[in-house]
């Protein structure tokens, strides 16, 4: 008698939950994966699941905070961990509370890893269950962006009160290593060479926003980090560059980043800025900037998180970029060649960027309007919108079992 069969007949004769026989044998997992879109809505803690294509059809929906009661009674009987709770929700929650920052599946899509800034951890949630798999309390006191490797089998979070990356097995959550970052590390890329790059963007929640106090933000830096040793080999520090390229007006907090295809450059959005810088990797330098209309009137204070511009990704072809202006409420596609812009396209507070499965379309989150729109790179034009939860931010990539419908 199988494993299987006999859980299925205790069950029935009450000797175990069905539950048991759905957590121990995930029947939807043994399916064909199917590529979905998964958006991270921050506020109300769930992952709304869109198909991978630019027509966006709602596919689901999982609860990504099932142990919310039980995470909240530990916060409120640490003293430390209650206030920097209650500091992430008056600060860089806009008075709410952020349960879902970040999120990728598992190669055979049966999980789906988030990170949760409120929590200040990183969880698996089985696709077929809703039930956390496993759990790793992040260094600090927040969680923030992550990036999966290449091969899929590791993700790297970034601890941004911990001024650490953690790089986690993504099957059992269990760290293989870490690396020192500059201050309030927040965005991470693997690299084909082996490496990971690590975005830290230093304070953005005071108010010490006028150029001449920019050196109080912290240490900002990109650090590089070995993939398989996580040793740092490199830091970057943009300051020097943009002095170099004439640049020194501009925050050196490097924000959402992508590459080109051959990795050779790096383009990135920087605090307070409205548009985009390009990076030479070999040549160390500041190639090109990009101003984008501003449309945003109000003041740097007034930017959320600093973040004038939050949303940068690549065209797999290389061909253009797409572009998220936050506190402009606008998105669009820009020529990488030539830089010339596409169409401006209304958004409500675009927070992220990214691409559909096939690479002819790119999809920003509408925090401000909680909804994702699809836009055509050939025509920078708008193709749709759907709704999705409380504060969309994180747009990922997935896999889930064929058929799936959702959990939680």
């Amino acid at each position: 008698m199988t494993h299987r069969r006999a859980l299925a007949i205790l069950a029935t004769l009450g000797f175990v939950t069905s539950g048991a026989v759905a957590a121990s044998t995930p029947a939807q997992a043994d399916l064909p994966a199917q590529e979905v879109l998964f958006v991270a809505n921050n506020w109300d803690g769930t992952a709304s699941v869109l198909s991978s294509g630019a027509d966006l059809t709602p596919v689901g929906q999982v609860d990504v905070i099932p142990d919310r009661a039980e995470r909240l009674r530990e916060i409120y009987r640490d003293p430390i961990r209650l206030a920097a709770f209650l500091v992430i929700r008056e600060t860089v929650g806009e008075g709410h509370d952020q349960f879902a920052d970040d999120m990728y599946t598992t190669r055979d899509g049966s999980s789906l890893v988030v990170s949760r800034p409120s929590f200040a951890d990183v969880v698996s949630i089985s696709l077929a269950t809703g039930e956390v798999e496993w759990r790793f309390p992040v260094a600090g006191l927040r969680a923030d962006h992550m990036s999966v490797s290449p091969d899929g089998t590791q993700v790297a979070v970034s601890a941004s009160t911990g001024n650490r990356v953690h790089v986690l097995d993504i099957e059992n959550g269990v760290e293989a290593g870490s690396f020192p970052t500059g201050d309030k590390p927040h965005e991470n890329i693997y690299t084909s060479d082996g490496l990971i790059w690590n975005m830290s963007i230093g304070e953005v929640n005071n108010d010490l926003d006028d150029p001449a106090l920019d050196f109080l933000k912290g240490d900002r830096v990109i650090t590089v980090a070995d993939a398989e040793t996580f040793e740092v080999v490199r830091e970057i520090d943009m300051r020097d560059r943009l002095d170099d390229a004439g640049l020194g007006r501009l925050s050196d907090a490097v924000r959402p980043a992508t590459f080109s295809p051959d990795e050779s450059k790096l383009y990135f959005q920087v605090s307070f800025f409205g548009g985009f810088l390009e990076y030479d990797v070999e040549s160390d330098r500041i190639t090109r900037v990009k101003t984008l209309p501003s449309v945003f009137d109000g003041r740097r204070s007034d930017m959320v998180n600093d973040s004038r511009h939050h949303g940068l990704t690549m065209q797999p072809t290389g061909e253009h970029l797409c572009v998220a202006g936050t506190m402009d409420d606008y998105a669009m596609v820009v020529d990488r060649a030539t830089l010339e812009e596409g169409p401006l396209i209304d958004v409500a507070k675009p927070y992220w960027s990214t691409v559909t499965g096939d690479g002819a379309a790119c999809v920003v989150s509408e925090s401000g309007a909680d909804q994702v729109t699809s836009i055509d790179f050939a025509t920078g034009q708008k193709i749709t919108s759907v709704p999705v939860g409380d504060h969309p931010q994180r747009v990922r990539p997935g896999t889930v079992p064929a058929g799936w419908s959702g959990v939680g």
